[in-house]
């Protein structure tokens, strides 16, 4: 295990941490029962206490289990935005002893299909603005209840001006059998059974994009959350005085743990935006004096771009951290003038709900991962031979901690891959390319996997080409990742089309048609079409030699 990373470890903090033999509700509970008046969620000027939280997720859970018949074990949809309603939803469902499957809220109908069948989910807890792409779904049998969510009544009487228009929308009443209004479920008041659920019981399945063209869902237990959520608590010094803006989507492990968990765990305050705004960011952290604020680099890039930005609008802010892509040294230099504060980047995987490495604090370094967390044993391997190498040296990175899912949900062939054991140890092969300096912090150099990362978003090339291969016009494809100015990276498809089609669909048409049916941050910016595409002599495209022509010929220019 490399140790030389423990001489900058944080001050007077220790180096392990005995994870709770408790379910991460019974951290709401027991914040509940210390702070009950204290401010569990501020929503644009909306406060809900603990004790007021509380009540309405085990009301919420009773009506799970009472009228909907959820039982232990059970996985239930959960897809919406950022909302008091996501919490209470996610907390329910653990309170029902089920399982949170959390969908990214851009997916569309075709996309949750796949979803939805894999983990056999019979409920689905939604917000009104998405509820179009699961209608369809519970008349064709594949769901059997919707509760539907606005996020409306969670609105103080005088709220901010420009709010995004999914949050003012009024609630719209639903006559469709099986669709279940939201305030309706926590009006029925019913208590929920008695709490069954365990450590090691399952708590939620995170899905990541899959190497070969599916998602596979990440099986993590209450262990490995609360592993990373008191990890998280201990690392930031929270407190119940702290107060975290929430702007990273909660269905990210990162504004999953950092955001919702470890707030709720230490019992501060969560302020919650449904949608990213830095207007809205700058005016909420002044009017509510926010402590702690994580995010992707993207979002700090566009927030000190602010014109209206001032020094004394943020002098609350006491960390400011995050993931995904580098910040850029300049945007970092500038953070630091104005606030004092340096971005402390970490790193983790869906795999590791959330963080492995973390920078200190008092001694971060700029695009880099950060060193090994409480409990965690990284190292760099040969990834053709599995043997260890050292300082300095470029190999895969690998992970073992308390954190590490319990493996990928239906996916045993992957499960075996994905594993490796070294001195009784089980690690995970994170598939990303890296090295660590003699003082033991690790930075990245590139991933094996072949993955575009745009605005922190994972997209898996392979999962692209698969939705692509459905257009009837279609007959082979090759996605890539372009560079970016804003986004780091976006899409590109380089498309061979059906004789038939040739001269009858243009490029445009293909984009509008991926639009229709991916998430917002997968579908093709940029498509071309092709008479050929470059093939090794057994026909497998080479997707690198694509690449690397885009590189040499890049612009930088981005579309919209």
């Amino acid at each position: 295990m490399l140790t030389r990373h423990f001489k900058h470890w944080p001050l007077r903090l220790s180096k392990e941490l005995i994870t709770p033999e408790t379910t991460l509700y019974n951290n709401l509970e027991i914040s509940s029962k210390r702070y009950p008046d204290h401010v569990a969620i501020n929503y644009y000027g909306q406060d809900i206490t603990y004790q007021q939280l509380i009540t309405e997720v085990d009301a919420m859970a009773g009506f799970l289990q009472h009228e909907l018949g959820v039982s232990k074990g059970e996985k239930v949809l959960l897809y919406m935005q950022n909302s008091p309603q996501y919490i209470i939803g996610y907390y329910a469902i653990l309170r029902a002893d089920a399982i949170v499957v959390p969908l990214n809220p851009m997916l569309k109908t075709m996309e949750l299909e796949f979803y939805i069948k894999d983990c056999k989910i019979k409920n689905a807890v939604v917000s009104q603005e998405l509820c179009g792409n699961v209608e369809s779904l519970l008349e064709k049998g594949l769901l059997e209840n919707i509760i539907t969510a606005a996020y409306s009544d969670y609105l103080p009487v005088e709220f901010l001006e420009e709010l995004p228009k999914q949050v003012i929308h009024d609630r719209k009443d639903s006559n469709r059998p099986n669709n279940y209004l939201w305030v309706d479920c926590i009006g029925a008041n019913y208590n929920p059974k008695k709490l069954s659920s365990g450590p090691d019981d399952l708590a939620v399945i995170p899905y990541t994009s899959g190497t070969t063209g599916y998602p596979k869902g990440c099986m993590h237990t209450n262990r490995t959350v609360q592993a990373n959520t008191v990890g998280g608590a201990s690392w930031a010094r929270t407190t119940s005085n702290n107060v975290h803006l929430a702007t990273l989507p909660f269905f990210h492990v990162t504004g999953m743990v950092h955001s919702m968990h470890v707030p709720i765990y230490a019992g501060s305050t969560i302020v919650v935006m449904t949608r990213w705004n830095r207007e809205t960011a700058l005016e909420l952290i002044n009017r509510n004096k926010c402590t702690n604020w994580v995010a992707i680099s993207t979002m700090v890039i566009d927030f000190i771009a602010n014109p209206n930005l001032v020094a004394k609008k943020i002098s609350s802010l006491t960390t400011i951290s995050g993931g995904g892509a580098a910040l850029p040294e300049a945007v970092g230099k500038r953070l630091y003038e104005m606030t004092g504060l340096k971005f402390t980047e970490g790193y983790g995987l869906t795999e590791t709900m959330s963080q492995t490495h973390s920078n200190p604090v008092e001694r971060p370094k700029m695009q880099c991962l950060g060193i090994p967390s409480f409990g965690v044993d990284a190292r760099i391997i040969n990834p053709n031979t599995n043997k260890e190498i050292g300082i300095g040296e470029v190999g895969e990175i690998i992970v073992s901690g308390p954190q590490i899912m319990i493996g990928y949900h239906n996916r045993e062939d992957e499960n075996e891959k994905v594993f490796l054991n070294i001195e009784g140890k089980r690690f995970l092969r994170t598939g990303d390319i890296g090295r660590y300096d003699e003082d033991g912090y690790f930075f990245m150099v590139d991933r094996i996997k072949r993955m575009i990362n745009s605005s922190g978003y994972k997209v898996w090339p392979s999962e692209i080409e698969s939705y692509l291969y459905k257009h009837p016009a279609v007959h082979q494809s090759c996605v890539i990742g372009v560079p970016d100015s804003r986004k780091g990276e976006t899409v590109k498809a380089f498309i061979i089309l059906k004789e038939e089609f040739k001269e009858q669909i243009n490029e445009e048409e293909i984009i509008e048609w991926s639009k229709k049916h991916m998430a917002a941050y997968k579908y093709p910016r940029f498509v071309e079409f092709r008479s050929t595409l470059p093939t090794t002599s057994s026909g497998k495209i080479l997707w690198h030699k694509l690449q690397e022509e885009e590189l040499k010929k890049s612009t930088g220019s981005s579309r919209l």
